[in-house]
């Protein structure tokens, strides 16, 4: 039912486009989840150079510690998913890790090496997801250590030109981010859709991003987020219809995992709306 609304709701604005019935006013910056995981090897370099070659300058990516301190690009704590090993990744030393490679057989990425490559490249917007659960994996101790090593590797790379946020779902990263480095771009990803809940949680955070999911958001509840000064990124971004779904709402950001579908889509079919990759 799901994606029969969602069909219907791209028709409707394909056919009333030349209208411009969503009264869009601000510009949508659209960004490759994981480098683009349904069309690509997710969190790989080849993932990331392909959605750049695709002219994306946006991205979204995950990070998860080794045993022995060693940051690495990935979504999982197990290693089953995507790679040809098993066990949990934080379980896992570095030499250990980097001797697996993913099921189709490219290399595991270390954050260094994602930010080597994001050295130098202009006009780029970088979402940098703390994987912090299961909690236990994470004590505050070594938690503290993620942390810092984190906003201090992006800090030391990020282009004048740059967005670089630091974003998760487990609010103890968050904190220790503000109280120990004011004036660090956060994002707070929370499972639930933009509502009075999730606009009044994020204020009480004292950030200004949201990270929200799309089904149950209305785009009255988008213009309240946008009037408390808030900055509205919605997810999941699984298909085409999906995009269209977070444009009519009036999200500033959307992540997409069919990157190249979304801009070859747009570019023909509803090239009115206003994106930026």
């Amino acid at each position: 039912m799901k994606k029969l609304v969602k069909t219907f709701m791209v028709a409707a604005i394909l056919a009333l486009g030349s209208l411009n019935v969503m009264a869009q006013q601000q510009e949508i910056r659209c960004f490759s989840h994981r480098g683009g995981r349904m069309e690509f090897d997710e969190n790989t370099l080849p993932a990331f150079q392909a959605s750049y070659d695709a002219g994306y300058r946006g991205f979204e990516t995950d990070i998860r510690m080794s045993k022995d301190g060693e940051l690495f690009i990935t979504h999982d704590s197990n290693l089953e998913r995507t790679t040809n090993g098993t066990g949990t990744i934080e379980e896992k030393t570095a030499a250990e890790i980097r001797a697996l490679t993913t099921k189709k057989g490219n290399k595991m990425l270390t954050l260094d090496e994602l930010l080597s490559w994001l050295k130098g490249k202009k006009g780029l917007y970088v979402e940098f997801e703390m994987k912090t659960k299961p909690v236990e994996l994470y004590p505050e101790e070594r938690l503290h250590k993620y942390c810092d090593m984190i906003y201090k590797k992006i800090k030391a790379v990020q282009p004048d030109d740059a967005t670089f946020v630091i974003t998760s779902n487990d609010y103890r990263g968050i904190r220790y981010l503000q109280e120990k480095y004011p004036g660090v771009d956060l994002l707070f990803i929370i499972s639930k859709p933009v509502c009075d809940e999730t606009i009044n949680l994020v204020k009480t955070l004292g950030i200004k991003r949201m990270g929200c999911t799309m089904d149950g958001t209305s785009r009255a509840a988008v213009a309240k987020a946008h009037k408390e000064g808030l900055i509205v990124s919605l997810w999941p971004g699984r298909g085409v219809d999906d995009f269209m779904l977070g444009a009519y709402l009036g999200c500033d950001y959307m992540c997409t995992d069919v990157p190249l579908q979304v801009k070859k889509f747009l570019a023909e079919k509803a090239p009115w709306i206003k994106v930026k990759y």
